[in-house]
């Protein structure tokens, strides 16, 4: 800053600024609120059909969300600018004083382009006299005024830092940083500055305390964008790398830390993992840098000549946590998969670099898994990131064409093989050889076949995995669809892949709860494009892309999910709830007619049971499979299931079923925009709770056939309670008939599943007297 620019300020111009910057944020709180309100509320609850389900909705979703970071980065600006014009004014007037007292000593100050000086103004017979004396004042002066003009110029440069780090966040659109003030946008910068050069240390020479420090600093910092973005850049990627690295292997030797902070390596991963996933959404040019060289050096030893893990090894362990950029994700997995095609002649054979071996360091502490397989930790990160993950599965892996394809699949009904495209869906869940690693007990660890199945849940679904669907979730799209219909196929071709994997059945289960209108619609059996199909559509609408499903490869699915507790608890309890926001919308007579199948509202209950039980019933197949002949508490494990979805779905918009995905969003049912209250939906799902809960408690022990025998009892009752609800609140029907009608159809459909399965010969069925 220099002497006559702060000197000669002229704040009217700045002030004004501010206060078109003030009025500006005052704007676009209103804006906010009715894009909030208006659009994106409204967009929730509108009846979308076609290409709007899929675009206009999610389109308006984001259009609001844009408007919310306008006015967050709007009022951040501002603020920082009013913290930096209040303090150049305010260093004005003391150098102004300064000025002003040193006159009275006879001084003069001068400005130069690039400094000033401080000279007395006696006469020249007096300077002689004077100079001793006035000295300590020359002094005095200069060194106040410096200081003054130090001050101004770290305010105005620390404005013009987070300004510009701000601006870098986001190439379009609107960064959604919010601070304050601008003391604590720098101190976010500063902080992020200085524990990037603790990092940088030998990781030999950190200390207790520079680990403590670290620790605690990326933890309170990791979803700071200014702080991640300059933490990230400043270390550098090939010093991230080597930074965890040395942490994190116990062959490096520091024995301080591995003696003293070895409980807490998980904590500095999960912080380290999150700060570097707020960071990959910068669009700084330093930030696009650095996810470039990332992945350049992602196939490369770490150590060069001198070895060590390779790139990918180290940074897919940092993916575990946090929601990291989707087109950089998308990148890295293009070029991961491409090194597993190199290091496995395409998958012929497994990847021995991959594999846990006596050199191997121990680069994951979340979890028992060593973190060799850089697999395990990308997927986990792509089960945060559901579009990249759609995109990824549906990548092609290797080409029918390519002469070192290993693989072939039936070309034909004549049995025979051929060379066949691989998508990385194909490789991942049904061919490759993933690597063996044992816990410290020597059980098997399947950690990333596990992931695998979290991650073709975002995949699938739209959502983050272990989350429910909400309103703000899209329509299931085409690429979703298609990845649908390949899991589905898949699973139906050998049944095993989920059988020996029971582990993965949580997420597939879940998965197949969200796709409960394309699975009832492919059990209806009726010819698409038929006159009939056309009902079928009406009776389970579908907002988005319908996952074109065959009913023998559903029922398949159906029972080998429901061998596993949590697998056959997500669909059970999502059947339930569909069943009752069906029966709420076609037994309403306010449904408009083109939407209406039929004003025979007895029928549609009994359809609608009729399928519903059909579903229950092949899950109940499943979990007599899974019990056994023998009574045991095995039946234990799926009411406890079915009883903790319970807290799953308290409160969360569409419950079991992705309402906003996968039924259709219209203002004729209360259920789907709002909860449901006073709904058939919330009162059969209490009664399914309620019965579950007890049955998880009771003492007697059940065989397969009597736990699925005691599935039909509980249906019947669900379906009937469904019935009734829908039916006094509409009166369409009479209440009771209807019910006891609806009852016996659910009886039925259930019983139906046995000579369904068996007629299609999935896998062993056991027999009961």
């Amino acid at each position: 800053m220099e002497l006559e620019a702060l000197r000669d300020a002229n704040f009217k111009l700045v002030d004004d600024a501010l206060t078109d910057w003030s009025t500006l944020v005052g704007s676009l709180a209103e804006m906010k609120k009715d894009a909030e309100d208006n659009l994106h509320q409204g967009a929730n609850k509108a009846d979308w059909a076609g290409v709007n389900a899929k675009v206009s909705k999610e389109f308006i979703g984001k259009t609001a969300g844009e408007f919310a970071d306008a006015h967050t980065q709007a009022k951040t600006i501002y603020k920082i600018l009013n913290d930096t014009v209040g303090e150049l004014k305010d260093y004005h007037q003391q150098l102004l004083d300064a000025l002003e007292g040193g006159r009275k000593k006879n001084l003069t100050v001068i400005g130069f382009e690039g400094g000033f000086t401080v000279t007395t103004n006696a006469p020249p017979e007096a300077r002689g006299k004077m100079d001793q004396d006035n000295k300590a004042d020359i002094t005095a002066l200069r060194d106040r005024i410096q200081g003054i003009l130090n001050k101004a110029t770290e305010s105005d440069e620390s404005a013009k830092t987070v300004l510009q780090a701000i601006a870098d966040q986001s190439s379009l659109g609107f960064s959604d940083a919010n601070y304050t003030d601008r003391d604590s946008a720098v101190e976010a910068v500063k902080k992020a500055e200085e524990l990037a050069a603790l990092a940088k240390k030998n990781p030999d020479d950190l200390s207790v305390k520079d680990f403590d420090k670290l620790n605690a600093g990326l933890k309170k910092y990791a979803g700071d964008e200014l702080f991640a973005e300059r933490f990230a850049t400043a270390l550098g990627p090939k010093g991230i790398l080597e930074f965890w690295t040395g942490i994190s292997d116990p062959q490096r030797g520091n024995w301080d830390l591995g003696r003293e902070r070895l409980e807490k390596f998980d904590d500095l991963q999960r912080s380290l993992g999150m700060t570097l996933a707020t960071a990959t959404q910068s669009d700084s040019t330093a930030m696009g840098t650095w996810k470039h060289t990332v992945i350049d050096i992602g196939d490369k030893p770490l150590y060069g000549d001198r070895g060590g893990p390779m790139g990918f090894q180290v940074m897919s362990n940092l993916m575990r946590t946090g929601d990291y950029d989707d087109g950089f994700l998308r990148d890295y997995g293009t070029k991961l998969m491409e090194t597993e095609r190199k290091l496995t002649g395409n998958g012929e054979h497994r990847n021995p670099m991959w594999s846990v071996s006596g050199a191997s360091s121990w680069l994951n502490r979340i979890g028992e898994d060593s973190g060799t397989d850089p697999l395990t930790g990308y997927l986990k990160g792509l089960s945060n990131s559901p579009d990249a993950a759609t995109d990824f599965f549906n990548q092609q892996y290797v080409s029918k064409d390519d002469p070192d394809n290993p693989f072939e699949r039936e070309t034909g009904e004549d049995g025979k093989k051929g060379k066949a495209s691989l998508s990385n869906f194909q490789y991942l869940f049904e061919e490759r050889d993933w690597p063996q690693e044992s816990n410290l007990k020597g059980n098997d660890l399947h950690t990333g076949q596990n992931n695998l199945a979290l991650a073709l849940e975002a995949a699938t679904t739209g959502h983050p995995a272990g989350e429910l669907p909400s309103a703000d979730t899209p329509p299931h799209n085409a690429q979703q669809a298609k990845l649908m219909e390949s899991l589905v196929s898949s699973v139906a071709g050998s049944p095993e892949r989920l059988t020996d994997h029971g582990y993965m059945s949580d997420s597939i289960g879940q998965i197949t709860s969200e796709y409960l209108p394309d699975l009832n619609r492919a059990m209806s059996d009726e010819e698409r494009g038929s006159d009939d199909w056309k009902d079928i559509e009406k009776l389970y609408p579908v907002a988005g892309t319908e996952a074109k499903l065959s009913h023998t490869d559903v029922t398949k699915l159906l029972f080998t999910v429901g061998q596993n507790p949590e697998g056959y608890a997500a669909i059970e309890v999502g059947q339930k709830d569909y069943m009752g926001r069906l029966m709420d919308y076609h037994l309403n007579p306010d449904l408009p007619s083109d939407r209406q199948v039929s004003d025979n509202y007895q029928l549609l209950a009994e359809r609608i049971a009729g399928r519903s039980g059909e579903v229950s019933g092949t899950l109940g197949l499943g979990a007599q499979e899974f019990i056994g002949k023998e009574a045991s508490d095995k039946d234990k494990g799926f009411e406890q299931a079915i009883a903790q979805r319970k807290n799953m779905i308290s409160g969360v918009v569409g419950t079991a079923v992705g309402v906003g995905t996968s039924f259709i969003a219209t203002p004729w049912v209360g259920a789907l925009a709002g909860g449901g209250a006073g709904t058939a939906t919330s009162v059969i799902l209490e009664e399914l709770f309620q019965d579950a809960e007890g049955k998880a408690k009771a003492d007697a022990q059940v065989t397969g056939g009597q736990y699925w025998q005691q599935g039909l009892v509980r249906g019947m009752d669900v379906t009937q309670l469904a019935v009734r609800e829908s039916a006094e609140r509409y009166h369409t029907i009479d209440a009771s008939d209807a019910a006891s009608a609806a009852g016996e159809a659910c009886r039925q459909g259930y019983i139906n599943a046995r000579a369904i399965l068996e007629g299609q010969s999935p896998g062993s069925i056991t027999e009961y007297s």
